[in-house]
Protein backbone atom coordinates (compact mmCIF):
# COMPACT_ATOMS: atom_id res chain seq x y z
CA UNK A 1 0.00 0.00 0.00
CA UNK A 2 1.05 3.60 -0.67
CA UNK A 3 0.14 6.41 1.71
CA UNK A 4 0.49 9.89 0.21
CA UNK A 5 0.64 12.85 2.59
CA UNK A 6 0.52 16.07 0.64
CA UNK A 7 -1.28 18.84 -1.17
CA UNK A 8 -4.64 18.82 -2.89
CA UNK A 9 -5.30 21.86 -5.09
CA UNK A 10 -7.70 23.29 -7.59
CA UNK A 11 -5.78 24.61 -10.61
CA UNK A 12 -7.32 27.59 -12.43
CA UNK A 13 -5.73 27.84 -15.91
CA UNK A 14 -6.15 31.19 -17.70
CA UNK A 15 -5.20 31.13 -21.41
CA UNK A 16 -3.90 34.59 -22.32
CA UNK A 17 -2.53 36.30 -25.41
CA UNK A 18 -0.06 38.15 -23.20
CA UNK A 19 0.84 37.96 -19.51
CA UNK A 20 -0.39 40.92 -17.43
CA UNK A 21 2.04 43.47 -16.09
CA UNK A 22 1.86 45.24 -12.75
CA UNK A 23 -1.47 47.00 -12.34
CA UNK A 24 -2.74 45.69 -15.69
CA UNK A 25 -6.05 43.92 -16.27
CA UNK A 26 -6.33 41.67 -19.34
CA UNK A 27 -9.07 39.40 -20.64
CA UNK A 28 -8.32 35.68 -20.86
CA UNK A 29 -9.25 33.63 -23.92
CA UNK A 30 -10.51 30.83 -21.69
CA UNK A 31 -10.54 29.44 -18.16
CA UNK A 32 -10.21 25.77 -17.26
CA UNK A 33 -10.51 24.21 -13.81
CA UNK A 34 -8.46 21.10 -13.06
CA UNK A 35 -7.60 19.05 -9.97
CA UNK A 36 -3.96 19.44 -8.95
CA UNK A 37 -1.46 19.65 -6.11
CA UNK A 38 1.75 17.62 -6.00
CA UNK A 39 0.41 15.19 -3.43
CA UNK A 40 -2.80 14.53 -5.33
CA UNK A 41 -0.98 14.29 -8.68
CA UNK A 42 1.42 11.66 -7.34
CA UNK A 43 -1.40 9.72 -5.69
CA UNK A 44 -3.32 9.62 -8.99
CA UNK A 45 -0.19 8.54 -10.91
CA UNK A 46 0.44 5.68 -8.47
CA UNK A 47 -3.22 4.58 -8.54
CA UNK A 48 -3.34 4.58 -12.35
CA UNK A 49 -0.22 2.41 -12.25
CA UNK A 50 -2.27 -0.10 -10.26
CA UNK A 51 -1.20 0.59 -6.67
CA UNK A 52 -3.57 0.70 -3.69
CA UNK A 53 -3.30 4.33 -2.58
CA UNK A 54 -4.54 6.23 0.46
CA UNK A 55 -4.46 10.03 0.42
CA UNK A 56 -3.98 12.08 3.59
CA UNK A 57 -4.36 15.84 3.27
CA UNK A 58 -6.85 18.65 3.68
CA UNK A 59 -9.36 20.63 1.63
CA UNK A 60 -11.72 23.45 2.50
CA UNK A 61 -15.42 23.13 3.09
CA UNK A 62 -16.09 25.24 0.01
CA UNK A 63 -17.26 24.94 -3.57
CA UNK A 64 -13.74 24.19 -4.81
CA UNK A 65 -13.17 20.93 -2.97
CA UNK A 66 -15.17 18.60 -5.21
CA UNK A 67 -13.26 19.57 -8.34
CA UNK A 68 -9.98 19.38 -6.40
CA UNK A 69 -10.87 15.83 -5.27
CA UNK A 70 -12.36 14.66 -8.56
CA UNK A 71 -9.18 13.19 -10.03
CA UNK A 72 -8.44 11.26 -6.85
CA UNK A 73 -11.97 9.86 -6.79
CA UNK A 74 -11.90 8.78 -10.43
CA UNK A 75 -8.53 7.05 -9.93
CA UNK A 76 -9.87 5.05 -6.98
CA UNK A 77 -7.71 6.67 -4.30
CA UNK A 78 -8.98 6.08 -0.74
CA UNK A 79 -9.94 9.45 0.79
CA UNK A 80 -11.09 8.79 4.36
CA UNK A 81 -7.96 10.52 5.71
CA UNK A 82 -8.60 13.78 3.84
CA UNK A 83 -9.77 16.40 6.34
CA UNK A 84 -12.25 19.19 5.60
CA UNK A 85 -11.13 22.43 7.26
CA UNK A 86 -12.35 26.00 7.69
CA UNK A 87 -9.68 27.35 5.32
CA UNK A 88 -10.10 27.62 1.55
CA UNK A 89 -9.15 24.68 -0.63
CA UNK A 90 -5.59 25.10 -1.95
CA UNK A 91 -5.66 26.94 -5.25
CA UNK A 92 -3.21 27.70 -8.04
CA UNK A 93 -3.90 30.49 -10.54
CA UNK A 94 -1.92 29.87 -13.72
CA UNK A 95 -1.74 32.39 -16.57
CA UNK A 96 -0.21 31.08 -19.80
CA UNK A 97 0.49 33.17 -22.91
CA UNK A 98 0.72 32.32 -26.62
CA UNK A 99 4.49 31.74 -26.31
CA UNK A 100 4.03 29.14 -23.57
CA UNK A 101 5.29 31.38 -20.77
CA UNK A 102 3.42 31.40 -17.50
CA UNK A 103 2.82 33.19 -14.25
CA UNK A 104 1.69 31.11 -11.27
CA UNK A 105 0.34 32.13 -7.89
CA UNK A 106 -0.41 29.42 -5.31
CA UNK A 107 -2.43 29.77 -2.11
CA UNK A 108 -1.76 26.76 0.12
CA UNK A 109 -4.96 27.27 2.08
CA UNK A 110 -6.24 24.08 3.68
CA UNK A 111 -3.07 22.19 2.71
CA UNK A 112 -1.27 23.88 5.58
CA UNK A 113 -3.77 22.35 8.02
CA UNK A 114 -3.01 18.73 7.05
CA UNK A 115 -1.65 16.94 10.10
CA UNK A 116 0.64 13.94 10.49
CA UNK A 117 -1.83 12.52 13.02
CA UNK A 118 -4.26 11.85 10.16
CA UNK A 119 -2.03 8.87 9.33
CA UNK A 120 -2.29 6.36 12.17
CA UNK A 121 0.60 4.14 13.28
CA UNK A 122 -1.09 0.98 12.00
CA UNK A 123 -0.84 2.35 8.46
CA UNK A 124 2.94 2.79 8.66
CA UNK A 125 3.97 -0.86 8.77
CA UNK A 126 6.93 -2.35 6.85
CA UNK A 127 4.45 -3.19 4.08
CA UNK A 128 3.65 0.50 3.47
CA UNK A 129 5.33 3.08 1.27
CA UNK A 130 4.94 6.65 2.57
CA UNK A 131 5.21 9.31 -0.13
CA UNK A 132 5.59 12.98 0.85
CA UNK A 133 6.45 16.30 -0.83
CA UNK A 134 7.02 19.86 0.36
CA UNK A 135 3.66 21.60 -0.19
CA UNK A 136 2.38 20.79 3.31
CA UNK A 137 3.49 22.15 6.67
CA UNK A 138 7.18 21.11 6.96
CA UNK A 139 6.85 20.38 10.68
CA UNK A 140 4.04 17.92 10.03
CA UNK A 141 5.96 16.35 7.15
CA UNK A 142 9.00 15.99 9.41
CA UNK A 143 6.98 14.34 12.18
CA UNK A 144 5.43 11.86 9.77
CA UNK A 145 8.77 10.94 8.15
CA UNK A 146 10.38 10.22 11.51
CA UNK A 147 7.41 8.19 12.76
CA UNK A 148 7.25 6.18 9.54
CA UNK A 149 10.97 5.46 9.79
CA UNK A 150 10.58 4.24 13.37
CA UNK A 151 7.64 1.98 12.44
CA UNK A 152 9.39 0.43 9.43
CA UNK A 153 7.59 1.96 6.44
CA UNK A 154 9.55 2.82 3.29
CA UNK A 155 9.79 6.64 3.00
CA UNK A 156 10.00 8.44 -0.35
CA UNK A 157 10.49 12.22 -0.25
CA UNK A 158 10.08 14.39 -3.32
CA UNK A 159 11.88 17.56 -2.19
CA UNK A 160 9.62 19.79 -4.29
CA UNK A 161 9.39 22.66 -4.08
CA UNK A 162 12.85 22.85 -2.53
CA UNK A 163 12.62 23.81 1.14
CA UNK A 164 14.78 23.12 4.19
CA UNK A 165 14.39 20.05 6.37
CA UNK A 166 16.74 19.07 9.23
CA UNK A 167 19.64 16.87 8.17
CA UNK A 168 18.52 13.97 10.43
CA UNK A 169 15.17 14.00 8.63
CA UNK A 170 16.80 13.87 5.20
CA UNK A 171 18.95 10.98 6.42
CA UNK A 172 15.82 9.16 7.63
CA UNK A 173 14.42 9.07 4.08
CA UNK A 174 14.89 5.87 2.09
CA UNK A 175 14.56 7.48 -1.35
CA UNK A 176 14.99 11.18 -2.13
CA UNK A 177 13.76 12.41 -5.54
CA UNK A 178 14.59 15.86 -6.95
CA UNK A 179 14.96 17.65 -10.24
CA UNK A 180 18.17 19.43 -11.27
CA UNK A 181 17.33 22.78 -9.64
CA UNK A 182 16.22 21.18 -6.39
CA UNK A 183 19.31 18.98 -6.25
CA UNK A 184 21.60 21.97 -6.88
CA UNK A 185 19.84 23.88 -4.09
CA UNK A 186 20.24 20.99 -1.65
CA UNK A 187 23.86 20.39 -2.61
CA UNK A 188 24.67 24.04 -1.91
CA UNK A 189 23.06 23.76 1.54
CA UNK A 190 24.93 20.55 2.34
CA UNK A 191 28.27 21.75 0.97
CA UNK A 192 28.50 19.09 -1.73
CA UNK A 193 27.80 18.68 -5.42
CA UNK A 194 24.24 18.64 -6.69
CA UNK A 195 24.64 15.29 -8.49
CA UNK A 196 23.12 12.08 -7.17
CA UNK A 197 26.41 10.38 -6.10
CA UNK A 198 27.54 13.43 -4.12
CA UNK A 199 24.20 13.79 -2.34
CA UNK A 200 24.08 10.06 -1.63
CA UNK A 201 27.54 10.29 -0.11
CA UNK A 202 26.30 12.84 2.44
CA UNK A 203 22.82 11.48 3.12
CA UNK A 204 23.34 7.73 2.84
CA UNK A 205 19.96 6.93 1.30
CA UNK A 206 19.07 6.44 -2.35
CA UNK A 207 19.10 9.71 -4.30
CA UNK A 208 17.35 10.10 -7.67
CA UNK A 209 17.86 13.21 -9.80
CA UNK A 210 15.54 13.75 -12.76
CA UNK A 211 17.15 15.54 -15.71
CA UNK A 212 14.24 16.31 -18.04
CA UNK A 213 15.09 15.34 -21.59
CA UNK A 214 18.47 14.02 -20.42
CA UNK A 215 16.84 11.23 -18.39
CA UNK A 216 17.45 10.20 -14.79
CA UNK A 217 20.49 9.52 -12.64
CA UNK A 218 20.56 7.74 -9.31
CA UNK A 219 22.94 6.64 -6.61
CA UNK A 220 22.41 4.10 -3.82
CA UNK A 221 24.38 1.67 -1.66
CA UNK A 222 24.20 -0.76 -4.61
CA UNK A 223 25.83 1.68 -7.03
CA UNK A 224 25.02 4.52 -9.37
CA UNK A 225 23.38 4.66 -12.78
CA UNK A 226 21.86 6.78 -15.51
CA UNK A 227 18.91 6.10 -17.77
CA UNK A 228 18.29 8.19 -20.91
CA UNK A 229 14.79 9.52 -21.51
CA UNK A 230 12.69 8.22 -24.39
CA UNK A 231 12.58 10.86 -27.15
CA UNK A 232 8.97 11.95 -27.58
CA UNK A 233 7.10 14.84 -29.18
CA UNK A 234 6.67 17.05 -26.12
CA UNK A 235 3.35 18.83 -25.84
CA UNK A 236 3.22 19.80 -22.16
CA UNK A 237 5.60 18.92 -19.33
CA UNK A 238 3.11 19.84 -16.58
CA UNK A 239 2.88 16.98 -14.10
CA UNK A 240 5.70 14.92 -15.63
CA UNK A 241 7.75 15.03 -12.44
CA UNK A 242 4.75 13.98 -10.36
CA UNK A 243 4.07 11.17 -12.83
CA UNK A 244 7.64 9.91 -12.40
CA UNK A 245 7.43 9.94 -8.61
CA UNK A 246 4.01 8.29 -8.44
CA UNK A 247 4.91 5.47 -10.83
CA UNK A 248 8.27 4.98 -9.11
CA UNK A 249 6.49 4.59 -5.76
CA UNK A 250 4.00 2.13 -7.24
CA UNK A 251 6.74 -0.03 -8.75
CA UNK A 252 8.87 -0.07 -5.60
CA UNK A 253 5.80 -0.84 -3.50
CA UNK A 254 5.19 -3.80 -5.83
CA UNK A 255 8.69 -5.09 -5.06
CA UNK A 256 10.43 -4.14 -8.31
CA UNK A 257 14.19 -3.45 -8.25
CA UNK A 258 15.23 0.20 -8.26
CA UNK A 259 16.61 0.26 -11.82
CA UNK A 260 13.47 -1.39 -13.23
CA UNK A 261 11.23 1.00 -11.30
CA UNK A 262 13.17 4.00 -12.62
CA UNK A 263 12.95 2.71 -16.19
CA UNK A 264 9.19 2.38 -16.02
CA UNK A 265 8.70 5.69 -14.22
CA UNK A 266 10.80 7.48 -16.86
CA UNK A 267 8.75 5.88 -19.61
CA UNK A 268 5.47 6.92 -17.99
CA UNK A 269 6.71 10.48 -17.42
CA UNK A 270 7.82 10.79 -21.04
CA UNK A 271 4.41 9.58 -22.18
CA UNK A 272 2.71 12.19 -19.98
CA UNK A 273 4.72 14.91 -21.76
CA UNK A 274 2.92 14.06 -25.04
CA UNK A 275 -0.40 15.10 -23.47
CA UNK A 276 -1.80 18.37 -22.18
CA UNK A 277 -2.60 19.01 -18.54
CA UNK A 278 -1.53 17.78 -15.14
CA UNK A 279 -3.63 14.90 -13.80
CA UNK A 280 -5.27 14.54 -17.22
CA UNK A 281 -1.90 13.61 -18.73
CA UNK A 282 -1.08 10.80 -16.28
CA UNK A 283 -1.10 7.39 -18.04
CA UNK A 284 -2.64 4.14 -16.94
CA UNK A 285 -0.48 1.04 -16.50
CA UNK A 286 -1.73 -0.34 -19.82
CA UNK A 287 -0.78 2.85 -21.64
CA UNK A 288 2.71 2.76 -20.12
CA UNK A 289 3.04 -0.91 -21.09
CA UNK A 290 2.24 -0.05 -24.70
CA UNK A 291 4.64 2.90 -24.75
CA UNK A 292 7.50 0.80 -23.41
CA UNK A 293 6.83 -1.91 -26.01
CA UNK A 294 6.97 0.75 -28.75
CA UNK A 295 10.20 2.08 -27.27
CA UNK A 296 11.82 -1.36 -27.45
CA UNK A 297 10.49 -1.84 -30.97
CA UNK A 298 11.86 1.50 -32.11
CA UNK A 299 8.62 3.46 -32.18
CA UNK A 300 10.04 5.77 -29.54
CA UNK A 301 13.71 6.42 -30.13
CA UNK A 302 15.87 6.24 -27.04
CA UNK A 303 18.41 9.07 -26.74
Amino acid sequence: MIVVFGSINLDMIFAMDDLPGAGQTLLARSLELHPGGKGANQAVAAAREGAAVTMAGAVGGDGLKETALSGLRSAGVELSRVAVTDRATGTAAVCTDAAGRNQIVVAGGANLQARAAQVEDALLSPGTTLLVQMESDPGETTALILRARRLGARVILNLAPAAPLPLPVLKAVDILVMNEDEAAWLGARLGCGGDAPSLHGVLGGTVIRTLGGDGVEWSSTDGSGHRPAPAVAVRDTTGAGDCFVGVLAAQLDRGQPLAAAIRRAAGAASLSCTRAGGQASLPTAAETDAALVRSVAGGLAVV
